[in-house]
């Protein structure tokens, strides 16, 4: 289900309004500084604003939101502050399990609970030795029987980073049963279920992040999440759908955010003359690259909520590109927002060094990017032997039809740069490449760019009347500019590891090279400047000078 438009629209203006007012810039650096987990802006969020209710069914008070929804309500929270809007994660995120994989009853029990009390709720899968390898855990749940009747169970072991953890009233538990990994709830004061101290953390510094120890608790059968044991690894599959599009989400408004205040400072700060806003070296180096990557990740979100929300399972690899694409293009963005603001960007209260730490931890959490990188690079070799490269031989097709449709996006330049990934991973496959783990990560990368390029270019022309789309003519420009970027990155890396290799010797490398279409990127290069110009224009509204 989704939200109508409208009702999404006046969601997103409620919490801008309670934001505005319960997190003003000072607020937000006083959590930062002092560590301090807001538990009044927690509640005002769930209470007042009714934020918790969007994940939840309308039969139980909740609002049925849709991925779409959920996205658009991450990227403005992370704009805010990314500390609470991962707290609010979190309850999502421990809520998703009873969602996806509860019985009715305990569905109707559960979910009526969280949306009537507003509960805070935590997510208890990391621990410290095991990190993400769910399927490696050593929590255990441990089978108490009466007579022949099932009475509950009795988890031992430890969690770790987890968010929430000291606050949460219930947290949904993965713990190893003996038919397999299993969801268990444990309400909060819940004897042996112990959070320790709050971490002092590097950024996210207002979310509530403990390890939490077990020690002999007792949980009656009927907090088994489905009842069944075994579950657990495929319901916390069945959730990175949707909690790895909400930190891509949070990589995006991190990202922007960063953005907003590189722009202002530029559009205010004299240097040599002029204002920083009119020096090319300053715009094409700190601005319009990240307005550029942002815009691409947002396409690439959208994407993926769009067909979440039209009902697709399976899209757990899509779930990992726009993640992988948008907490990378948000940590590059607030890095560059330091450099751009000099001297200042280390002060405190000009933010962007905050936002810098916040950011960071988007490549961390719900996977690792090094993680996602193995997990699309993974699938799509795996689809490349399936269908003997037919898999980027027919997106290539898809992007010509569309480059003959429309041929002011780069759609040319994407379908060149599918065909040289076909010919990369066929020259991989008859190297055995894939036995170096680190060309199958960089493969990875790769697809991921290629991927959120195809669909930058059909983003670029939608019009779904949606007031946030920005300045057509410029997203056009940007889908040329992300084009080239990915077919120059495609050439370049892979021509790079197949010699890197001795896949393909240095007298074989013109001939390689002209295979996978290098006469497509060198052609492809004219406009590219001003590509950038115009980027830089409608972005800052004057002209750079060269």
């Amino acid at each position: 289900m989704a939200l109508e438009r409208e009702e999404l629209h006046l969601l997103l203006d409620t919490l801008r309004s309670f934001c505005d007012r319960n997190l003003p810039l000072a607020r937000r650096l006083e959590l930062d500084a002092n560590h301090t987990y807001p538990a009044d802006v927690i509640e005002g969020l769930f209470g007042e604003v009714g934020l918790h209710l969007l994940f939840l069914p309308t039969s139980c008070g909740g609002m049925d939101g849709g991925a779409f929804d959920i996205y658009r309500v991450s990227e403005l929270m992370a704009q805010y502050d990314l500390g609470v809007a991962t707290a609010v994660l979190a309850t999502f995120l421990g809520t998703d399990p009873i969602v996806v994989g509860a019985t009715e009853e305990q569905k109707a029990h559960w979910m009526t609970r969280i949306a009537e009390e507003a509960l805070v709720v935590a997510y208890a899968v990391t621990e410290p030795s095991v990190g993400s390898d769910l399927g490696a855990m050593k929590a255990t749940a441990t089978r108490v029987m009466d007579g022949d009747r099932l009475k509950g169970y009795v988890l031992n072991g430890e969690k770790q980073f987890i968010t929430n953890g000291g606050v949460a009233a219930i947290t949904t538990v993965l713990a190893m049963a003996p038919d397999g990994p299993s969801f268990f709830i444990v309400e909060r004061g819940t004897p042996g279920f112990e959070p320790s101290k709050p971490e002092q953390k590097h950024g996210i510094c207002a979310s509530n992040t403990t390890a939490i120890a077990m020690q002999d608790v007792f949980v009656p059968v009927e907090r088994l999440v489905g009842g069944v044991e075994g579950q657990g690894l495929a319901q916390a599959q069945k959730v990175f759908g949707y909690t790895r599009l909400m930190v891509a989400a949070f990589g995006l408004g991190a990202g922007y955010a960063a953005l907003a205040r590189t722009i202002q400072y530029a559009q205010e700060r004299v240097q040599g003359g002029g204002l920083l806003a009119t020096k090319q070296a300053y715009t094409h180096k700190l601005i319009v690259p990240h307005v550029v990557h942002l815009e691409a990740a947002r396409a690439y979100i959208d994407h993926v909520a769009r067909r979440i929300d039209g009902g697709e399972q399976d899209v757990a690899i899509e779930g990992a590109i726009a993640k992988l694409a948008a907490s990378e293009a948000g940590k590059a963005a607030a890095d560059a927002a330091i450099q751009a603001h000099g001297g200042y960007g280390y002060i405190r209260e000009y933010e962007v060094e905050k936002i810098a730490r916040d950011v960071r931890i988007t490549t961390i959490y719900e996977g690792t990017s090094e993680i996602l990188e193995w997990t699309v690079g993974r699938d799509r070799w795996a689809q490349h032997l399936k269908t003997r490269g037919g898999i980027w031989q027919k997106a290539a097709e898809s992007l010509d039809s569309l480059h003959h449709q429309h041929a002011d996006v780069g759609a040319d330049m994407v379908a060149a740069a599918m065909r040289a990934m076909g010919v990369f991973l066929d020259k991989a496959r008859e190297a055995r490449l894939t036995r170096h783990q680190h060309v199958l990560f960089r493969m990875g990368e790769l697809a991921t760019r290629a991927e959120t390029a195809a669909v930058m270019c059909r983003w670029a022309l939608m019009d779904d009347h949606d007031p946030t789309r920005g300045d057509a003519s410029a997203l056009r420009a940007m889908a040329r500019i992300y084009a080239r970027e990915t077919l120059t990155a495609i050439h370049q890396q892979a021509m790079g590891w197949l010699r890197a290799s001795d896949a393909v010797s240095a007298s074989q490398s013109a001939a390689i090279a002209a295979q996978m279409g290098i006469d497509a990127l060198y052609k492809g290069y004219g406009g590219w400047l001003d590509d950038m110009n115009h980027v830089a224009r409608v972005t800052l509204g004057m002209e750079a000078s060269a």
